[in-house]
């Protein structure tokens, strides 16, 4: 199963609107498309990643500099070829993008391992169940939303199969961001899940107000909750003021860094990104570490990835996406066979690899950059 090519594809999708959390604003999907093929015919074809602006630059890595010490290599070494990867990293540069490009490739070899094998990617991790709940990422902050229109996108949230929702805070006092949770958990009702993502917005004595003024109410965690500059000491004093679960991870991008929180005693869950920070071989990495000190984990965004990994483990807790089709254009929009979550739960599709198979039309739309390196 030698690499014999690799190529690369950035796309860029304009949204029809703004999509606000505390300290930013989306208006586009972004996402890397990765092919490889090997000698013995085989084809990997997945995405990763929602970078903003640098979707040409992820190409010229993976294609410029990631493929010339990974062609010719064993896919199934992946260790090996992960470690070859990692070399880019070295030199003094942007190590996150870099880690963003070596997610992309270790994506794709572990869709051929899964595809040599006849097996999905959540079985050749450990296959511990076939389906797991499934949150939104929703509450955005918008311009004359109210509590009452906030309220109903929980119900319409539900009505599209969502199990609960991950709701924007940070952005506001901690008294406004609370009647907002308020009016979220009252559109919800029984049985969804409510957990805040305040995105690194509050400083510590703000994050542990609001914390006292939630923690009443059944929240499943607070999310990044103060700003980055400290935040490992910062989420720790949090955890220690509040009984809500406290989650990050996400602006990690090395297991390395998720072990720096859990000595820190800053998480309870941990959302580590596969897809900005090395790929599956490192997600691995930060969840074993993550279940010897019984630390759950979660994911932040990519569905298409993030379901295999974590139902294939003991302590993943559920997977999230965008449920609003004008949110995420891609998934499942681009994905003709994606699985439809019904009454709060994915069924894990058992296809070879990821069993992703995108709109190669819609691909070529809105390709903004492109490229392939050869054997």
């Amino acid at each position: 199963m030698r690499i014999e090519s690799i190529s690369a594809t950035a796309i860029e999708i304009p949204l029809p609107r703004q999509f606000a959390g505390s300290v930013y604003a989306m208006t586009t999907r972004c996402a890397i498309v990765t092919r490889m093929r090997t000698s013995d015919g085989l084809e990997a074809e997945v995405y990763n990643g929602d970078n903003r602006e640098h979707g040409a630059a992820l190409v010229k890595i993976i294609v410029d500099e990631i493929a010339p010490l990974v062609l010719g290599e064993d896919a199934a070494a992946y260790e090996r070829v992960w470690s070859k990867a990692f070399a880019i990293t070295m030199p003094n540069r942007d190590r996150k993008l870099a880690m963003e490009a070596i997610a992309c490739v270790d994506t794709a070899v572990w869709d051929l391992l899964g595809r040599r094998a006849g097996l999905s990617v959540r079985q050749l991790l450990g296959g511990f169940r076939s389906e797991l709940p499934i949150i939104s990422i929703g509450g955005y902050y918008a311009e004359g939303k109210t509590l009452l229109d906030l309220a109903r996108e929980m119900e319409q949230l539900r009505l599209w199969g969502m199990g609960g929702c991950k709701v924007k805070v940070g952005g506001l006092s901690p008294e406004q961001d609370a009647e907002r949770v308020k009016a979220a958990l009252d559109g919800a009702g029984p049985g969804f899940m409510i957990s805040v993502d305040a995105n690194r917005g509050w400083s510590v004595p703000d994050a542990i107000r609001f914390a006292r003024l939630i923690e009443p109410l059944p929240i499943a965690w607070f999310e990044e909750p103060v700003r980055w500059d400290d935040e490992a000491r910062g989420m720790a004093e949090v955890r220690r003021a509040c009984r809500i679960p406290i989650n990050a991870g996400q602006s990690e991008y090395s297991a390395r860094g998720v072990r720096r929180l859990i000595d820190a005693g800053a998480v309870d869950i941990v959302n580590f990104d596969a897809s900005e920070a090395g790929g599956i071989t490192e997600w691995r990495r930060a969840a074993a570490a993550c279940a010897l000190v019984d630390i759950r984990m979660a994911h932040h965004e990519e569905p298409q990835i993030a379901a295999h990994m974590l139902a294939a483990i003991p302590h993943g807790i559920c997977v999230e996406c965008f449920a609003d089709p004008a949110r995420d254009p891609l998934w499942p929009h681009l994905l003709p066979d994606a699985p439809r979550p019904k009454a709060g739960l994915l069924a894990v599709p058992d296809r070879p690899g990821f069993g992703i198979t995108l709109d190669q039309a819609a691909v070529e739309k809105y390709t903004i950059a492109s490229a392939t390196a050869r054997l």
